[in-house]
């Protein structure tokens, strides 16, 4: 198999999120596509500012790259990208067509700026794993930080992740990513958490390159103890499970099967 021959699955790359992780990008443009243009951005400021869902990239072009894969070692298939993946109206269907591939679980990283629509909220529940974006406390912080399209509203972002959380039976996260804008609104946050009630809270900071300032270790550990002993359990009744970017002390090995340049344009070297 040619390297230059993959154009939307990018990987695997070592996440601490996700162990070994094989990327799909059903956007796969030159500018990102997103609905957010968060401060920290990895991607850079070149958007494409978009809430419509339409096709990018066609499922069966993402599926002729996928039989071309060589044994690899994987621990999960993400779809993810250049940009948000909920845009991709064929998400739904390209995730059945994985998994009539594949046997790895599937995950889907979400800025969770559609969650409100039922269509998008169906097309997640086939996901094993959901993770979503929480970074803001209100709609001034959400305005500051995600810097959202104009049709997007914390509330309703809000209200669409507690209605996904009551309904979805896989493994549900929320990434929170801090940064010095919502450093000290950690109880604020943290009500929010027990609000939606996800299974896992992934305590982040910009480690890659960008603009903002990643807060330090030090900061981060005493974050994630607020969220260790804050934060209640899950609708099963489990306690909510608190992991923070600096846990991980040593990420696993892993050998990219596409190109440099790939990884490259999704932010991933």
């Amino acid at each position: 198999m040619n390297k230059e021959n993959l154009k939307y699955i990018y990987g695997p790359v070592s996440s601490w999120r996700l162990g070994s992780s094989l990327g799909i990008d059903l956007l796969s443009q030159e500018a990102k596509v997103c609905s957010f243009d968060c401060i920290y951005c990895q991607l850079g400021r070149i958007i494409i500012y978009s809430t419509e869902r339409k096709i990018y990239i066609p499922t069966e072009q993402v599926v002729e790259e996928l039989e071309m894969l060589p044994n690899v070692k994987i621990d999960n298939i993400t779809f993810s990208g250049r940009g948000e993946s909920t845009l991709a109206e064929n998400l739904g269907q390209a995730i059945k067509a994985v998994k009539t591939l594949r046997t790895e679980p599937v995950a889907v990283l979400t800025n969770s700026s559609l969650m409100d629509r039922q269509d998008v909220r169906k097309e997640l529940n086939l996901a094993d794993f959901v993770v979503a974006k929480l970074d803001a406390y209100s709609p001034d912080s959400f305005r500051e930080i995600n810097r959202p399209a104009n049709s997007v509203e914390f509330d309703s972002v809000l209200d669409g992740l507690k209605q996904f959380r009551k309904a979805y039976t896989g493994k549900f996260a929320l990434q929170v990513m801090f940064i010095e804008e919502n450093k000290n609104k950690v109880a604020q946050l943290a009500y929010l958490v027990n609000y939606i009630k996800p299974d896992e809270v992934q305590i982040n900071t910009p480690l890659r390159f960008c603009d903002v300032r990643p807060l330090s270790r030090e900061e981060i550990l005493n974050i994630k103890e607020y969220f260790v002993d804050k934060c209640g359990v899950t609708f099963g009744g489990k306690k909510i499970n608190i992991i923070s970017v600096y846990d991980i002390k040593t990420q696993k090995e892993v050998y990219p099967i596409s190109n440099n340049e790939t990884l490259k344009r999704r932010g991933k070297i």
